[in-house]
């Protein structure tokens, strides 16, 4: 029997239309309607872009080349080879763990959405406040970090002038605040650049070396301790602070190959880096005496002179500057192009460079912007583990059985990671040359649990949908038989929602 022999009469009305969207982004839709949110972001960046946009903010030219002088203080030639690909494969599970989360729940909210949603009910709010907090530090003082960075290649100077910095920001502002559709095809660019100018730079150390280049034997095994640390292991695992530093920013927020590809490459891209930086660096006690402020800088004079050395490095950390701007951008708010968000970042990041008066304190706040990113990473990782074991949702890409080993080995090397980065980086530390990352840390987190224990915790929930979350399709009944009507709950006529 039919709805119109039963004397029903159905009409069935779609509230949410999508017509004219292609259909990808329709079915990007309708996941983020099931997560309860809409898309904030013009979807103008395909999988190509994506991943450039993750490979240009990892930048590994700028982080080679302003991480250098951790592993050459810290083991000269065997800490340059080996150091990068060890930490490699800590990091490996960090960006795995991401992508994973990222392929479940692929929203714009990232980071901050994947803790409240694998958190306790109880810990959910607490989890996403701690998560904002880490990643705010640390995407705004990355910026100023890289635009320092880029102020030591352009000035060879130990101290960021007020005048570069902002002639920096103004230049990188204008850049990022242009449209969606725009900022994806530079991305494509910059990455092509990066890609060309760091294969050039590798190829440049080992052809163009001559004389300065040492032998293989030296290159691959030869370890020399200049840290101060009395401890040869020790001294040897401060190195590892070069590959965090320069993979880091970004990645939580791209699609899973992206995170992938992008970490993956960075890693093979640098290691070979390294490698060729090596043979380079004839002696190392020469490099560390050397007046420039980056001493792989003195390394390129050598082998390609002041105009090579210029070429290869300044050009990649404006640019990587420029996509960290935005990245940080979609962190504080999100809009179609949220032009406001990276004006404001760009002003956080400013008045932190204006304190950045030595390399000391420049040295401080790249590791604070390191451990309030990977604190901000582990975090929803360490809620999936935990009280999240049986609540995420695989996406495409699920690491099955191996996600929770994979996510410890990632917890224990980011605690390992954020207590070593809090040392001194000499043994002789004293007020010019200690680590100053632990007042910044401290002094961000005493403010967002001191907000949190006496406001916060009063009104925070977490992340709030976005749309109406009652259902889109409803189907209208009518009886219309002669029968007298009956106050049964078959027999009032109503309007049925179909979930």
């Amino acid at each position: 029997m039919t709805d119109k022999d039963a004397g029903i009469v159905t009409e069935s009305i779609s509230v949410n239309s999508q017509d004219g969207a292609p259909p990808a982004h329709q079915e990007d839709n309708i996941l983020l309607r099931k997560l309860g949110y809409k898309s904030e972001f013009k979807r103008e960046f395909s999988l190509l872009e994506t991943i450039s946009f993750s490979m240009a903010i990892l930048a590994v030219s700028c982080g080679v080349t302003t991480g250098y002088s951790y592993p050459l203080l810290s083991g000269g030639h065997f800490a340059m080879v080996w150091a990068w690909p060890i930490a490699c494969i800590f990091v490996m599970c960090v960006a795995a763990s991401m992508a994973e989360l990222a392929s479940s729940m692929p929203t714009s909210a990232g980071l901050y959405y994947f803790s409240a949603k694998m958190a306790s009910k109880e810990q959910s709010a607490l989890a996403s406040w701690i998560t904002g907090w880490s990643n705010i530090m640390g995407q705004v003082t990355l910026i100023c970090s890289i635009n320092f960075s880029c102020t030591e290649l352009i000035t060879t100077a130990i101290a960021m002038g007020t005048d570069g910095a902002v002639a920096i920001h103004l230049t990188q502002l204008i850049f990022c605040s242009a449209g969606t559709r725009i900022l994806a095809r530079m991305t494509v660019v910059i990455m092509v650049l990066i890609l060309s100018t760091s294969i050039g730079a590798i190829v440049s150390l080992l052809a163009c070396a001559g004389d300065q280049r040492v032998s293989s034997m030296d290159a691959w095994t030869k370890f020399e301790n200049n840290t101060g640390w009395s401890n040869n292991v020790w001294a040897f695992i401060l190195a590892f602070t070069s590959p965090m530093w320069s993979e880091t920013a970004g990645a939580a927020r791209a699609a899973p190959i992206a995170i992938l590809v992008g970490v993956a490459g960075t890693e093979i891209l640098g290691w070979l880096y390294y490698i060729a930086a090596s043979y380079a660096t004839n002696s190392v006690p020469d490099i560390l005496q050397s007046n420039l402020a980056l001493p792989l800088g003195q390394v390129y004079l050598n082998v390609l002179g002041k105009k090579g050395a210029l070429a290869l490095w300044c050009s990649i950390a404006y640019l990587c500057g420029c996509t960290q701007a935005v990245d940080a951008s979609r962190v504080i708010f999100a809009t179609q192009t949220p032009v406001n968000a990276v004006w404001f970042a760009m002003l956080l990041s400013a008045v932190c460079g204006i304190l950045v008066f030595s390399t000391t304190a420049f040295n401080s706040l790249a590791s604070a912007s390191v451990i309030g990113l990977y604190i901000s990473y582990v975090t929803p990782i360490y809620c999936r583990v935990t009280w999240g074991k049986d609540k995420l949702q695989p996406g495409p890409f699920n690491l099955g059985w191996w996600s929770f080993p994979i996510g410890w080995i990632g917890i224990v090397w980011v605690v390992f990671m954020v207590v070593m980065l809090l040392f001194p980086y000499t043994q002789t530390a004293n007020v010019q040359t200690m680590n100053y990352s632990v007042v910044i840390v401290l002094v961000v987190f005493i403010f967002a649990g001191g907000s949190w224990i006496f406001s916060a915790r009063y009104w925070f929930i977490g992340p709030v949908p976005n749309i109406d979350t009652s259902p889109r399709l409803y189907t209208c009944v009518i009886y219309d038989n002669d029968a007298p009507m009956k106050f049964g709950a078959t027999q009032i006529p109503s309007l049925v929602r179909i979930l």
